[in-house]
Protein backbone atom coordinates (compact mmCIF):
# COMPACT_ATOMS: atom_id res chain seq x y z
CA UNK A 1 0.00 0.00 0.00
CA UNK A 2 2.30 2.98 -0.79
CA UNK A 3 -0.99 5.54 -2.40
CA UNK A 4 -2.30 7.59 0.62
CA UNK A 5 -3.80 11.04 0.03
CA UNK A 6 -6.01 13.67 2.16
CA UNK A 7 -8.31 15.56 0.35
CA UNK A 8 -11.09 17.98 1.00
CA UNK A 9 -14.48 16.98 0.98
CA UNK A 10 -16.28 20.22 -0.42
CA UNK A 11 -18.14 18.13 -2.92
CA UNK A 12 -19.25 15.78 -0.47
CA UNK A 13 -21.50 15.12 2.51
CA UNK A 14 -18.62 13.52 4.68
CA UNK A 15 -14.91 13.05 4.38
CA UNK A 16 -14.60 9.41 5.38
CA UNK A 17 -12.48 8.87 7.96
CA UNK A 18 -13.86 6.00 8.65
CA UNK A 19 -12.73 4.74 5.64
CA UNK A 20 -9.11 5.59 5.44
CA UNK A 21 -8.57 4.49 9.11
CA UNK A 22 -9.72 0.82 7.89
CA UNK A 23 -7.77 1.38 4.53
CA UNK A 24 -4.14 2.34 6.53
CA UNK A 25 -4.40 -0.22 9.30
CA UNK A 26 -5.29 -2.71 6.33
CA UNK A 27 -8.32 -4.09 7.64
CA UNK A 28 -9.58 -4.09 3.57
CA UNK A 29 -12.61 -6.74 3.63
CA UNK A 30 -13.95 -3.82 6.52
CA UNK A 31 -13.33 -0.68 4.58
CA UNK A 32 -14.91 -2.38 1.58
CA UNK A 33 -17.93 -3.46 3.10
CA UNK A 34 -18.45 0.07 4.99
CA UNK A 35 -17.65 1.85 1.45
CA UNK A 36 -20.46 -0.16 -0.63
CA UNK A 37 -22.46 0.74 2.23
CA UNK A 38 -21.89 4.33 1.70
CA UNK A 39 -22.46 3.72 -2.65
CA UNK A 40 -25.77 2.26 -1.86
CA UNK A 41 -27.17 4.97 0.39
CA UNK A 42 -29.42 7.39 -1.09
CA UNK A 43 -27.28 10.24 1.39
CA UNK A 44 -23.86 9.47 -0.30
CA UNK A 45 -24.14 6.98 -3.30
CA UNK A 46 -22.75 10.62 -5.05
CA UNK A 47 -19.86 10.64 -3.35
CA UNK A 48 -16.98 9.89 -5.57
CA UNK A 49 -14.16 8.71 -2.45
CA UNK A 50 -16.64 5.32 -1.27
CA UNK A 51 -16.16 4.11 -5.15
CA UNK A 52 -12.45 4.84 -4.75
CA UNK A 53 -11.89 3.11 -1.58
CA UNK A 54 -13.87 0.32 -3.09
CA UNK A 55 -10.98 0.27 -6.06
CA UNK A 56 -8.17 0.56 -3.96
CA UNK A 57 -9.37 -2.09 -1.30
CA UNK A 58 -9.92 -4.25 -3.60
CA UNK A 59 -7.07 -3.91 -5.51
CA UNK A 60 -4.83 -4.64 -2.37
CA UNK A 61 -6.54 -7.61 -1.60
CA UNK A 62 -5.70 -8.97 -5.44
CA UNK A 63 -2.18 -9.66 -3.99
CA UNK A 64 -3.00 -11.12 -0.70
CA UNK A 65 -3.06 -15.03 -1.18
CA UNK A 66 -6.14 -15.29 1.64
CA UNK A 67 -8.13 -13.20 -0.82
CA UNK A 68 -7.01 -15.14 -4.14
CA UNK A 69 -8.29 -18.61 -2.45
CA UNK A 70 -11.48 -16.63 -1.79
CA UNK A 71 -14.42 -17.19 -4.60
CA UNK A 72 -15.74 -13.62 -3.99
CA UNK A 73 -12.44 -12.03 -4.44
CA UNK A 74 -11.04 -14.47 -7.28
CA UNK A 75 -10.97 -11.71 -9.66
CA UNK A 76 -10.59 -8.47 -7.06
CA UNK A 77 -8.09 -7.38 -9.73
CA UNK A 78 -10.79 -6.50 -12.47
CA UNK A 79 -12.81 -5.40 -9.67
CA UNK A 80 -10.54 -3.04 -8.59
CA UNK A 81 -10.74 -1.62 -12.39
CA UNK A 82 -14.54 -1.62 -12.34
CA UNK A 83 -14.72 -0.02 -9.56
CA UNK A 84 -12.33 2.61 -10.66
CA UNK A 85 -14.43 3.51 -13.76
CA UNK A 86 -17.35 4.23 -11.18
CA UNK A 87 -15.41 6.59 -9.20
CA UNK A 88 -13.97 8.10 -12.41
CA UNK A 89 -18.16 8.89 -13.21
CA UNK A 90 -18.54 10.34 -9.84
CA UNK A 91 -15.61 12.56 -9.72
CA UNK A 92 -16.63 14.83 -13.00
CA UNK A 93 -14.79 17.56 -12.28
CA UNK A 94 -11.42 15.72 -11.15
CA UNK A 95 -11.37 17.04 -7.43
CA UNK A 96 -10.41 14.14 -5.99
CA UNK A 97 -8.34 12.55 -8.86
CA UNK A 98 -5.05 14.03 -8.83
CA UNK A 99 -4.36 13.18 -5.34
CA UNK A 100 -4.28 9.74 -5.83
CA UNK A 101 -1.83 9.53 -9.12
CA UNK A 102 0.32 6.86 -7.06
CA UNK A 103 -2.47 4.55 -6.77
CA UNK A 104 -3.34 5.16 -10.34
CA UNK A 105 0.19 4.36 -11.19
CA UNK A 106 0.19 1.49 -9.68
CA UNK A 107 -3.75 0.36 -11.05
CA UNK A 108 -2.39 1.57 -14.32
CA UNK A 109 0.85 -0.84 -14.57
CA UNK A 110 -1.20 -4.13 -13.46
CA UNK A 111 -3.72 -3.55 -15.82
CA UNK A 112 -1.22 -2.80 -18.81
CA UNK A 113 1.03 -5.62 -17.78
CA UNK A 114 -2.42 -7.92 -17.82
CA UNK A 115 -3.72 -6.50 -20.72
CA UNK A 116 -0.28 -6.69 -22.79
CA UNK A 117 -0.16 -9.99 -21.57
CA UNK A 118 -3.40 -10.99 -23.11
CA UNK A 119 -2.57 -9.19 -26.49
CA UNK A 120 0.66 -10.83 -27.10
CA UNK A 121 -0.82 -14.58 -26.07
CA UNK A 122 -3.18 -14.35 -29.52
CA UNK A 123 -6.25 -14.21 -31.02
CA UNK A 124 -8.24 -16.47 -28.50
CA UNK A 125 -7.33 -13.65 -26.00
CA UNK A 126 -8.06 -10.75 -27.29
CA UNK A 127 -11.55 -10.50 -26.12
CA UNK A 128 -9.79 -10.11 -22.70
CA UNK A 129 -6.70 -8.14 -23.46
CA UNK A 130 -9.76 -5.48 -25.04
CA UNK A 131 -11.72 -5.49 -21.14
CA UNK A 132 -8.61 -3.99 -19.72
CA UNK A 133 -7.57 -1.34 -21.83
CA UNK A 134 -11.10 -0.43 -22.37
CA UNK A 135 -11.63 -0.17 -18.37
CA UNK A 136 -8.08 1.90 -18.38
CA UNK A 137 -9.48 4.21 -20.69
CA UNK A 138 -12.52 4.93 -18.80
CA UNK A 139 -11.01 5.60 -15.69
CA UNK A 140 -8.20 7.45 -17.00
CA UNK A 141 -8.83 8.97 -20.72
CA UNK A 142 -6.07 11.23 -20.69
CA UNK A 143 -3.87 7.68 -21.14
CA UNK A 144 -2.99 7.63 -24.76
CA UNK A 145 -1.51 4.64 -24.33
CA UNK A 146 -4.17 2.89 -23.41
CA UNK A 147 -6.54 4.01 -26.24
CA UNK A 148 -3.78 3.29 -28.84
CA UNK A 149 -3.91 -0.75 -27.28
CA UNK A 150 -7.78 -0.48 -27.31
CA UNK A 151 -7.56 0.36 -30.89
CA UNK A 152 -5.53 -2.89 -31.66
CA UNK A 153 -7.45 -5.25 -30.21
CA UNK A 154 -10.27 -3.88 -32.04
CA UNK A 155 -8.83 -4.24 -35.38
CA UNK A 156 -7.19 -7.59 -34.46
CA UNK A 157 -11.05 -8.53 -33.68
CA UNK A 158 -12.06 -6.61 -36.90
CA UNK A 159 -13.84 -4.14 -35.12
CA UNK A 160 -12.17 -1.07 -37.50
CA UNK A 161 -15.10 1.14 -37.34
CA UNK A 162 -14.51 0.85 -33.30
CA UNK A 163 -10.55 0.75 -33.76
CA UNK A 164 -10.81 3.93 -36.04
CA UNK A 165 -12.70 5.87 -33.56
CA UNK A 166 -10.38 4.60 -30.34
CA UNK A 167 -7.39 5.62 -32.79
CA UNK A 168 -8.81 9.18 -32.62
CA UNK A 169 -9.43 9.37 -29.33
CA UNK A 170 -5.75 8.32 -28.92
CA UNK A 171 -4.24 11.13 -30.70
CA UNK A 172 -6.73 13.48 -29.08
CA UNK A 173 -5.01 12.24 -25.59
CA UNK A 174 -1.92 12.21 -26.83
CA UNK A 175 -2.06 15.73 -28.19
CA UNK A 176 -3.38 16.60 -24.71
CA UNK A 177 -0.27 15.23 -22.76
CA UNK A 178 1.95 17.74 -25.10
CA UNK A 179 4.36 15.19 -25.62
CA UNK A 180 5.37 11.24 -24.40
CA UNK A 181 7.94 12.62 -22.05
CA UNK A 182 5.43 14.82 -20.00
CA UNK A 183 3.24 11.00 -19.46
CA UNK A 184 4.15 10.10 -16.02
CA UNK A 185 6.82 6.66 -16.17
CA UNK A 186 3.77 3.78 -16.23
CA UNK A 187 2.11 5.94 -18.81
CA UNK A 188 5.34 6.15 -21.07
CA UNK A 189 6.08 2.34 -20.94
CA UNK A 190 2.41 1.61 -22.11
CA UNK A 191 3.53 4.27 -24.75
CA UNK A 192 6.92 2.42 -25.89
CA UNK A 193 4.88 -0.83 -26.27
CA UNK A 194 2.04 0.27 -27.42
CA UNK A 195 3.87 1.78 -30.29
CA UNK A 196 5.80 -1.07 -31.02
CA UNK A 197 2.46 -3.13 -31.15
CA UNK A 198 1.19 -0.71 -33.50
CA UNK A 199 3.89 -0.08 -35.71
CA UNK A 200 4.31 -4.32 -36.39
CA UNK A 201 0.29 -4.38 -37.17
CA UNK A 202 0.97 -1.91 -39.81
CA UNK A 203 3.64 -3.21 -41.01
CA UNK A 204 1.97 -6.61 -41.12
CA UNK A 205 -0.58 -5.17 -43.27
CA UNK A 206 1.54 -3.74 -45.92
CA UNK A 207 1.99 -0.29 -44.21
CA UNK A 208 5.63 0.03 -43.53
CA UNK A 209 5.74 4.18 -44.00
CA UNK A 210 2.55 4.01 -41.30
CA UNK A 211 4.74 2.08 -39.43
CA UNK A 212 7.93 3.97 -39.37
CA UNK A 213 5.96 6.70 -38.66
CA UNK A 214 4.73 5.29 -35.72
CA UNK A 215 7.76 4.58 -34.41
CA UNK A 216 9.13 8.11 -35.13
CA UNK A 217 6.81 9.38 -32.27
CA UNK A 218 8.78 7.57 -29.91
CA UNK A 219 12.21 7.98 -31.30
CA UNK A 220 13.33 10.68 -29.58
CA UNK A 221 12.33 9.32 -25.83
CA UNK A 222 12.69 5.17 -26.47
CA UNK A 223 15.95 4.73 -28.47
CA UNK A 224 17.69 3.70 -25.21
CA UNK A 225 15.06 0.38 -24.74
CA UNK A 226 16.66 -2.38 -26.52
CA UNK A 227 13.48 -3.26 -27.59
CA UNK A 228 12.44 -0.26 -28.81
CA UNK A 229 15.70 0.41 -30.89
CA UNK A 230 15.18 -3.30 -32.29
CA UNK A 231 11.63 -2.67 -33.73
CA UNK A 232 13.05 0.99 -35.45
CA UNK A 233 16.20 -0.31 -37.22
CA UNK A 234 14.05 -3.35 -38.21
CA UNK A 235 12.21 -0.49 -40.06
CA UNK A 236 14.43 1.79 -41.76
Amino acid sequence: MAFLATAPARAQSKPYDDLLVKYVDEKYEDCLFKAERYTQSDKTKKDPLPYLYMSMCLYEMSKIPKYQEMDDYKKADRDALKWAEKYRKKDKNMEFFHNYEDYWAELNTMAQESGMNLYEAGPKEMSKAKRYFESMTRYYPENPGAWLMLALTEYQSNLVREGDEDLKKYRAALDGAGSIGSLPPDQQKLMKNALIHYADYLNGKGNSSGARAALELGKDFFMDDPEFKGAYNSLH
